[in-house]
């Protein structure tokens, strides 16, 4: 019992001190302290033995080793389409398409492209945010849903779909043999269904808020159109084709390293078409590089605390209930990567806990790895979003200046509700 009040409340630590303004890698271990405190878990031991420290290390590190070069690499592409202004690019030709009447849907359109085509999440926030407060400024919507606009295209329908680059697609082929395709046509129409559902949600919350007098308030500092000279929009289209290009053509081989492969492939196709617009090279690499190291450490942080939960009693003891409950096998492994991934703030972190330990245990049961594949990635993106998730709490306050209670109740029906809804869609089709 004490250890289950204990792994609660640890969790709730951790989403206070993230609320408050902790940084993740400061909060992730005192809250796995608490966790082991309430669990027996020796703070201080031998060399050989498994303490806090040990447990929490073997976490951290792991984590770091099996993705450190997705990460860099991804980083770097994102970074690169940047600051040479493919990124700039794309978005622009899509807000100048719809126009502003439709603000909310261009700057969700232009975070889906990016993102399906390599470019990191953090990037993507980062290239995109100046241009969804032009456009919210233009339309006059209430600025505090641009954060739940851009994760809204960047971390439901498109960052764990069938054939999408981002590491959440991939790390499930390591545990289950399968490819980032795997059962390709439910996870389109589970995208589309939460494309459609987030986009009419998003429409209601925002007539609502504009029914009650909110319009767009101007601050200082805010940032204007991106004006420079961009390259032709082929110049940022050309590297995202390269990147899903050279995925589809070597991930059967390859694996995990065709991302790597891919991604490189995308840097030299974003250097060579948008060369004239750099003018830092030193600069581009540095921020690159220092952007792989901020995401890569916030993610191995909640999976050190993770690898720390799995250790305490009441840990095992749910993941023995979860897979065993009654029903379809795919219904246990989605609640136990929702609710991993809840625990440690991250689709990423919660998988690569998860996975070891369901994975075998339905794959022996002869679950199709495919479907428990889609089943994994689909339900990591979901309660991954709450309050104490790093890209939610950058996004929200160092990228939009925001505070989490003007922002995070869209962000929360958009990234937490709406992919719930499409989870439960993509079993009852895999059901059939």
């Amino acid at each position: 019992m004490l250890s289950a009040i204990g792994l609660g409340a640890s969790l709730l630590l951790l989403i206070v001190l993230t609320l408050r303004g902790t940084h993740l890698l400061v909060a992730a271990p005192i809250a796995a302290l608490l966790a082991a405190l309430c669990s027996g878990i020796p703070i201080i031991t031998a060399p050989a033995d498994m303490g806090l420290v040990s447990q929490y290390m073997s976490g951290f590190t792991g984590f770091i080793s099996s993705w450190f070069f997705m990460f860099l690499l991804g980083a770097i592409f994102g970074q690169v389409m940047a600051d040479g202004g493919g990124a700039s690019a794309v978005a622009r030709w899509i807000s100048e398409r719809l126009g502003p009447a439709h603000a909310a849907t261009a700057v969700v359109l232009a975070c889906a492209i990016l993102t399906y085509g390599g470019v990191s999440l953090f990037v993507v926030a980062f290239a995109v945010y100046p241009l969804a407060v032009g456009l919210f400024r233009n339309a006059n919507l209430p600025r505090r849903f641009i954060p739940g606009v851009m994760a809204f295209g960047s971390v439901t329908f498109t960052m764990t779909s069938a054939g999408s680059p981002e590491i959440q697609n991939w790390i499930p082929i390591e545990f289950l043999g399968t490819t980032p395709y795997a059962a390709w046509p439910v996870s389109l129409v589970a995208a589309l269904f939460m494309f459609g559902l987030g986009m009419l949600w998003l429409r209601w919350m925002m007539k609502r808020a504009e029914a009650n007098g909110e319009v767009f308030e101007s601050r200082e500092g805010d940032p204007d159109h991106d004006n420079r000279s961009l390259p032709h929009v082929m110049s940022g289209v050309i590297p995202l084709v390269l990147v899903l290009g050279v995925t589809w053509w070597l991930h059967d081989d390859y694996k995990q390293n065709a991302l790597i492969a891919a991604l490189a492939a995308g840097i030299i196709g974003a250097v060579v078409t948008q060369f004239k617009h750099f003018q830092h090279w030193e600069r581009t690499l540095g921020l690159g590089a220092a952007g792989a190291l901020v995401a890569i450490g916030n993610t191995a942080a909640v999976v050190g605390f993770g690898a720390v939960a799995k250790a305490t009693p009441a840990f095992q003891d749910a993941v023995v209930i979860m897979t065993s409950l009654p029903g379809p096998p795919l219904i246990g492994a989605a609640l136990a990567v929702s609710v991993i991934a809840g625990l440690t703030g991250s689709a990423s972190g919660g998988q690569a806990i998860a996975l070891p330990l369901i994975a075998p245990h339905y794959i022996d049961q002869g679950v199709d790895p495919a479907s428990l594949h889609r089943v994994v990635a689909i339900s990591s993106g979901a309660l991954d979003s709450l309050p104490h998730n790093g890209y939610v709490v950058t996004t929200i306050r160092a990228i939009c200046h925001e505070t989490h209670s003007a922002a995070y109740g869209a962000m929360g029906a958009l990234t937490v509700i709406v992919p719930l809804i499409g989870l439960a869609l993509a079993l009852a089709l895999l059901s059939f």
